[in-house]
C-alpha cells in the first residue's frame, strides 16, 4: 500500500506546498519525508505491506502556527472468500468477495490476451460479497490466460481539514489470472 499526500496553494489545481517546519505530516503519529517529481510536485509518500495497512488510520496535518487537523479513516483489503481456480469453464461465473460493505462498488474488469477482444469493463454492485460473470459476458472473451481485476474507489471530502479543505481518495485492487475454456477437459 501506498500513501501519497499532497497539499495545495489555491484550490486543487494549485501549486503543490513543500511544509515548512513547524509543519508537517504524520501517518499513524509517524512524520512523513516530502518527495517531489516533474509531473506531480511535491508530494508526502509512505508505503506498507497490505497486512500492516489494514484497520484504523490518522493522518495529522500540523500547519506553521502548530495547529492540528486530524483525519480518520479504515482501511480493508478486498479479498476473495475462496481461491480462484487454475481453469474456469464457460458459464456464469460467481465470485465472492470479502472485505466489502453489504452493498458496495467495485470495477470489475476481465482481459484475454487476444487483440481483438473487447473484455468486460464495468462498474459492478456488488450485494452481500457476491459478484456476477454471466455466461454472456464471457463470450467475448478468448479462451486462455485472462486477467481478473477488482478496483476499489472511494473519494470522499476531508471532514477535519482547513478552512481549503481537501479530498481523501483511496483506490486500490485484487489481481489474479486463470485460464478460460469452453469445457472442463482440454
Amino acid at each position: 500500500m501506498t500513501v501519497k499526500l499532497q497539499y495545495r496553494f489555491a484550490g486543487p489545481n494549485g501549486t503543490t506546498l513543500v511544509l515548512a517546519a513547524p509543519a508537517k505530516v504524520e501517518l499513524d503519529g509517524v512524520e512523513i519525508q516530502v518527495d517531489s517529481s516533474k509531473m506531480s510536485g511535491a508530494y508526502y509518500e509512505m508505503t506498507r505491506s497490505v497486512k500492516d495497512f489494514t484497520g484504523h488510520h490518522i493522518i495529522t496535518f500540523t500547519n506553521l502556527d502548530g495547529k492540528e487537523y486530524k483525519e480518520e479513516f479504515n482501511f480493508q483489503p478486498i479479498s476473495l472468500k475462496t481461491a480462484l481456480p487454475v481453469s474456469l469453464t464457460r458459464a456464469d461465473l460467481i465470485f465472492e468477495v470479502e472485505g466489502l460493505a453489504p452493498k458496495d462498488y467495485i470495477r470489475v474488469m476481465m482481459t484475454d490476451t487476444a487483440s481483438f477482444s473487447e473484455g468486460i469493463v464495468r462498474l459492478d454492485t456488488v450485494i452481500n460479497g457476491r459478484i456476477t460473470i454471466t455466461r454472456q459476458e464471457l463470450a467475448r472473451l478468448a479462451n486462455g490466460p485472462i486477467y481478473f481485476e477488482l478496483y476499489k474507489e472511494d473519494e470522499k471530502r476531508v471532514k477535519n481539514g482547513t478552512k481549503e479543505g481537501g479530498k481523501l481518495a483511496i483506490s486500490y485492487g485484487l489481481k489474479r489470472e486463470f485460464v478460460l475454456k469452453d469445457t472442463l477437459n482440454p
